[in-house]
């Protein structure tokens, strides 16, 4: 039996207690896996000399960390991973500041392959695109023969030309579905822009009809080493489908596990028949229940369901409580007709229930959902959570508190470099009262900072650092958007690792650097409790430890 003792190092635990708020330790062993003690380097080589049978049956390896910073290992909180890893094999657009910016991307990409049956982009800004909306007109002038689609940086969006539109089927008479909208002119021809479900429905579903079993794994792949080098050890799915199942599946059978577990969501869309979508949170419970007996249990777990009852404020199509700049609102993808006999049926089953809520009106229509859930069901625990909240009224925080729903936020949705539009969209007094993290943390609200890449950056370390400043990771030069509202170092850290636990019901297992808990951690070249934030900017992770294996290093 061999125990691993890490020492001379700044131990940040995200375990703190009364006597210490901010739980600092120096040393910690490793055996199995697990934590087995935490704390000063003299307690913890007493803890190990004095578990059962005594040093003398172990051999106990200590390594010299050199004073540098340990954290648990990140959990990101909201995720899509194929989607992610999908884009990173795509033309990335994010950073385009104009459409003759992003011509020159497209290009170049489908000049590096020319055979290829399509050009996929992802990261694209309204921003970017001029006056007006993004139309294929714009991309048939430069890509005119081969089909091109280009998730928004938002993924709420699908900007297609005219070959991709002929691909899918689209016509004037192809139907808007329930949610979604193909936008249209005049004429009532589609311009190539599919907002909501009609870039699930048709871009998303046509593309996955198009991808093998080896491109799904291949894409989990990059995705997964991708988060290991940015120091995630765990990670909540919140668009599982039966492609990414059969992916996740052909990983453990071929490796016996996957790089760190996961729990996943399925998204539930309406489909307009109230017998259908009841049906449907059903079959997310006897899916939960099929992989729970089955022998990926250990690395998959189906949480429960991922209602997506709005859009995103750049595109209009948040529900809001009063009307857009251009005098426009949405209504709901979900509305409460629609959604509640589905989420009842949901948290009957014991499901935890996700909800997409980015607009003020949205977050209210989430919250009576929540209440309805409890006052037919029946009270129990319960850790039901929105995800998002960029738009938030004060009582809506209130009754989160109250009711115990957790705040799902990202930090890098706020990153100034990407609010241009959507202060724009808002135009009054609502462009400066977004991501409210202090009133959620004055109410006492449970909250988890993720990523929700590939809609933004998936690294930890610059989410981290715009959760501690309001400024931006992708344009430092810019003003931070209200650094009054930020994070303190302490509570950031706790919130994208034991706050990433706890909402992804994974507390039990990992999130703290606590006795009897995985050994998922992680070691930084900075220290961000007291480094200046700036330092974040330019460090990095130097290695990923999952269940006490190292699985990366920084050369």
């Amino acid at each position: 039996m061999t125990t691993t003792l890490y020492r001379n190092a700044v131990v940040f635990t995200a375990d703190p207690t009364p006597e210490q708020p901010t739980p600092i330790a120096e040393a910690f062993a490793v055996e199995h896996g697990r934590f087995i003690a935490v704390g000063s380097i003299d307690d913890v080589r007493t803890a190990v000399g004095g578990v059962a049978g005594g040093a003398g049956s172990r051999e106990v390896v200590e390594v010299d960390l050199e004073g540098r910073f340990v954290a648990p290992g990140v959990i990101d909180s909201h995720t899509h991973l194929v989607g992610f890893g999908e884009s990173l094999a795509r033309v990335q657009l994010r950073d385009c500041a104009s459409l003759a910016e992003m011509h020159e991307r497209l290009v170049a990409a489908r000049a590096a392959d020319p055979a290829g049956a399509r050009v996929l982009g992802s990261g694209w800004l309204f921003d970017a695109i001029g006056d007006g909306m993004p139309t294929a007109e714009m991309l048939d002038r430069v890509l005119p023969d081969v089909p091109v689609y280009l998730d928004a940086n938002d993924f709420h969006s699908v900007w297609v030309n005219s070959a991709a539109l002929r691909e899918m089927g689209i016509t004037r008479d192809t139907a808007n579905p329930v949610g979604g909208e193909i936008v249209r002119d005049a004429a009532g021809d589609a311009t190539g822009l599919l907002l909501e479900t009609a870039g699930t429905q048709y871009a998303s579903a046509f593309l996955l009809s198009q991808t093998t079993e080896a491109d799904v794994v291949a894409a989990l792949d990059r995705a997964f080493a991708s988060y290991l080098e940015a120091g995630v050890t765990g990670a909540t799915e919140m668009s599982l489908n039966a492609a990414e199942i059969d992916g996740l599946r052909a990983i453990i059978d071929r490796d016996g596990r996957l790089p760190f577990p996961i729990t996943a969501h399925w998204i539930l869309e309406p489909t307009g028949d109230a017998a259908r979508d009841v049906a449907g949170a059903a079959r997310i419970a006897t899916l939960r229940d099929e992989i729970a007996a089955s022998s990926a249990a250990d690395w998959l777990r189906v949480a429960g369901v991922k209602f997506i009852m709005d859009g995103v404020i750049d595109a209009c199509t948040a529900t809001m409580l009063a009307p857009y700049a251009n005098g426009s609102n949405a209504e709901p993808i979900w509305t409460a007709e629609r959604i509640l006999p589905v989420a009842e049926a949901a948290d009957r089953a014991g499901l935890q229930i996700a909800m997409h809520a980015i607009g003020d009106r949205t977050s209210q229509i989430a919250l009576d959902v929540v209440e309805h859930c409890v006052r037919m069901n029946g009270p129990r625990a319960r850790r039901h959570r929105i995800e998002h909240l960029e738009s938030v009224a004060d009582d809506t925080i209130i009754r989160m508190g109250e009711l115990g729903v957790i705040a799902s936020m990202q930090p890098v949705h706020c990153d100034p470099a990407v609010l241009d539009n959507w202060k724009a969209q808002l135009g009054d007094e609502r462009q400066e009262l977004g991501f409210p993290w202090h009133k959620f943390r004055a109410a006492n609200v449970a909250i988890t900072l993720g990523t929700d890449a590939p809609t933004a950056p998936h690294e930890a370390i610059p989410n981290l650092y715009i959760a501690l400043t309001g400024a931006s990771a992708l344009d430092p030069e810019r003003a931070p958007y209200h650094p009054e509202r930020a994070f303190s170092p302490a509570d950031a850290l706790t919130a994208i690792t034991a706050g990433g636990a706890f909402a992804g019901e994974m507390d039990a297992t990992t999130g703290r650097i606590r006795p009897g808990l995985g050994a998922n951690f992680i070691v930084l070249d900075v220290n961000p409790l007291e480094a200046a934030p700036e330092a974040l900017l330019t460090s990095r992770v130097r290695s990923t430890t999952v269940l006490g294996e190292e699985l990366y290093r920084a050369e």
